[in-house]
This record gives C-alpha cells, sequence and structure tokens, in this order.
C-alpha cells in the first residue's frame, strides 16, 4: 500500500494469536458518535471497536472540545470480572491545538498506591495500567487523543468511580 497524501501514522499493536489477517480500516468504516453533554462532551470515533474482530486491540479517536473533560465521570476498566468489568491496559497518546496548548490528565486507583496528575503537551503518551483515568483539555486548546486498549478478553467493560458516580445523573 502506498500514501497517496500527506500522513500521521501510529502503529498499535499488542498480543495477538494470528486469526486474523491484516486489513485496511477506511475512514467511512468507522462509526463516529459524540458521548457526554455540556463541558463533558467529546466526539468518538470508533476505529477497532470490540464489535469488529480483532485478537485483543481495541482503537479509538477522541476529539474533545476546549475547556471540556474527556473519559468522564473517571472510570476504570483494571479487573478482569465479566460482565461488570475487563482487565485493559490503556495508551493515550495526545495532540492539541494550537500546539503549544497542554490537557491535564490523572491516572489513580482506589487506595491511591497510584494518584498521578500531569499536565500533557503536544505528542505526549500516557500509560493507564490500572485506575481511573479522567482527561480535561484546558480553555482554549482542543484536545484529541489516540486511545488504545488490550487485554486477556477483548471486550470494554467498564467501573465508574463511586464518588462521581453521580454525575451521571446530572
Amino acid at each position: 500500500m502506498e500514501a497517496t497524501t500527506d500522513l500521521e501514522l501510529a502503529v498499535c499493536a499488542a498480543p495477538g494469536y494470528g486469526n486474523h489477517a491484516p486489513r485496511l480500516i477506511a475512514p467511512d468504516n468507522i462509526k463516529q458518535s459524540t458521548r457526554g453533554q455540556g463541558t463533558n462532551t467529546r466526539h468518538v470515533h470508533d476505529i477497532l471497536p470490540e464489535t469488529e474482530p480483532a485478537d485483543s486491540l481495541l482503537v479509538v479517536e477522541v476529539f474533545t472540545p476546549a475547556g471540556n473533560w474527556s473519559s468522564y465521570p473517571p472510570h476504570k476498566h483494571d479487573v478482569d470480572n465479566l460482565p461488570h468489568e475487563t482487565l485493559l491496559e490503556e495508551t493515550y497518546y495526545h495532540r492539541i491545538n494550537p500546539e503549544q496548548g497542554f490537557a491535564f490528565q490523572r491516572v489513580y486507583t482506589d487506595d491511591r498506591s497510584l494518584d498521578e496528575t500531569m499536565a500533557v503537551e503536544n505528542g505526549c503518551c500516557v500509560l493507564v495500567p490500572k485506575g481511573y483515568h479522567p482527561v480535561g483539555a484546558a480553555h482554549g486548546y482542543s484536545l484529541y487523543y489516540l486511545n488504545v486498549m488490550a487485554g486477556p478478553k477483548r471486550a470494554w467493560k467498564f467501573h465508574n468511580d463511586p464518588d462521581h458516580e453521580w454525575l451521571m445523573n446530572v
């Protein structure tokens, strides 16, 4: 295959079993949706959702408008407990527009044995090995992130932080 326009390429990989041939996922094959409301609105492009064939990868792009929150209310997926929650590690590759901007991401567990809050800049990649992981885009700067998840069971079942569950009813 050959690119016919300028592009930025991300290689997303996870252990697989060789059950699927490589394939092109064209823009026309990507489901788009809007999640949340108000300052929790974000636009999601499901590149490789659990409904499409793959061994372990789940891949999504998220476009978060300036001043909005994403991956919110805080949720986690670090316990193998189907049908309630799945064990998925995750990475967030951030792009900020304009590039000099920033966003904030927090990664934390219930017992706070992991509790990191970081300012992420354009091109930063954040590993989420476990725990809750909300992201906030600073005022004036839109946020894009490429979200890659993988785990022993290819399903996205998450658990919201009980302290913030009430936000689902606002």
